[in-house]
């Protein structure tokens, strides 16, 4: 049989994890690799735009 209580408790954990992960994330920023990959993706775009 499960505690209510403890329920919360561990719902309040996994909040508290996952918003600790997602703000990590956002700190960590784009990688380079994929900034030069959009780059180049923009220039491909724009390359077919004045092509038209």
């Amino acid at each position: 049989m499960t505690q209510p209580g403890g329920n919360r408790k561990r719902e309040s954990v996994i909040d508290e994890n996952l918003k600790r992960v997602y703000e990590e994330a956002l700190e960590e920023g784009v990688p380079d690799r994929f900034k030069d990959l959009l780059n180049a993706l923009k220039e491909q775009d724009q390359a077919k735009g004045s092509n038209k």
